[in-house]
């Protein structure tokens, strides 16, 4: 087998075919005969629980070399490709969607062409400190007979 690597350096795309696949990634036959791995956390963007849902032995893949150390190459299949664009988790969806709707936004704010002007740090802190106030004030009445009938 020919080790020929004078033209394999890092940050190059090279094709290559999948010559074995294993449980923690899949070697790359690159041009010269030279064999590089792309680890399992570089095969996807997403998660990879098993490498052969997302490559086929024989398959033709598209490489970038990240490192080269003596013989050993390392190699990824993500950031060939971008990533896809995908719909936000429903977490964001719902945060996106809650500060838009009126938790960053002032409805007394909203100026003559309906457009919503962001509120100043100072109401936001007025606002925090009577909603704080608001929620203490039924423990602090709960607390306050026991020290009542203490020093009575």
């Amino acid at each position: 087998m020919p080790t020929e690597q004078t033209n394999i350096v890092p940050g190059s795309i090279m094709e290559g075919k999948v010559q074995g696949i294993t449980k923690f990634g899949a070697f790359i036959e690159l041009p010269g005969g030279v064999v590089g791995l792309v680890h399992i956390s570089e095969i996807a963007d997403t998660y990879v629980k098993d490498v052969k849902d997302f490559i086929k032995e024989g398959e033709s893949v598209k490489v970038k070399v990240l490192n080269v150390a003596g013989k050993k190459i390392g190699l990824s299949i993500k950031q060939v490709s971008p990533p896809p664009k995908s719909e936000p988790k429903a977490f964001e969806r719902n945060y996106r969607s809650s500060r838009v709707a009126g938790n960053r936004y002032s409805n007394s704010s909203v100026g003559k062409d309906n457009t919503a002007t962001p509120i100043s740090l100072d109401d936001k802190i007025a606002k925090f400190l009577k909603e704080s106030d608001e929620r203490m004030q039924p423990l602090k009445n709960k607390m306050e007979p026991r020290k009542r009938n203490r020093f009575n």
